[in-house]
């Protein structure tokens, strides 16, 4: 009981501290808010829709696009609830991985993910990354910061990640794994100034000869 709450300890405050270390690193951006009131668009081999419990189900090749957001994956269900939120449940094909990219507001930078399994929630604007999660965050064309997990929760309103290495998650190891970039501009650390140097004395006492 005591290693199962050790553990249970040692996953959440990984996760806390993640969390902590990339709302530090990133910029003061959020995703692009515009994305929340566009038309979700998607392409499929198959539909599937049930008009009294407001689900459609997209299968085979499935793209997704609702304004900068694009998805993909072999299988997408797509709920609206009563106030007009959309919720997406994406499955990748076996083997394979669900993919996920968004902008992010105001700047040059996008976010983009893998998952066997994403979840997008429209009301909490929130996206989940499940098993065999990774997450990018690009700067324009250059990859800034990585990270990978079993669990990977990505909130849009805060901006802030938490990574859950899953105790066992064979493609984990149950550990959080992260390579964070510096924020571009950041100053390099100042250069002490050299010490004194002594010089070689010409006499005894140190006077003149």
């Amino acid at each position: 009981m005591h290693s199962k709450i050790h553990a249970s300890m040692k996953h959440l405050y990984a996760s806390l501290l993640f969390s902590l270390a990339v709302a530090l690193t990133g910029a003061a951006a959020h995703a692009e808010r515009a994305d929340r009131g566009k038309p979700m668009n998607i392409e499929a081999d198959a539909l599937r829709y049930d008009d009294l419990k407001q689900v459609s189900v997209f299968t085979g090749r499935v793209v997704m696009t609702k304004g900068t957001i694009v998805i993909r994956g072999a299988r997408v269900e797509v709920k609206q609830d009563a106030e007009g939120y959309q919720h997406g449940v994406v499955t990748a094909e076996p083997g394979k991985l669900a993919f996920f990219r968004q902008k992010r507001e105001g700047v040059d930078e996008f976010i983009e993910g893998e998952g066997e399994t994403i979840e997008y929630d429209g009301r909490a604007d929130r996206v989940k990354f499940i098993k065999r999660a990774e997450m990018r965050r690009f700067r324009g064309a250059t990859l800034a910061d990585e990270l990978t997990g079993s669990l990977i929760v990505y909130d849009n309103t805060t901006d802030v990640f938490s990574v859950d290495g899953g105790a066992a998650s064979p493609a984990t190891g149950g550990r959080v794994r992260a390579v964070l970039a510096p924020k571009p501009g950041a100053s390099a650390p100042a250069v002490p100034a050299a010490p004194a140097q002594l010089r070689p004395s010409t006499s005894i006492d140190g006077g003149k000869k």
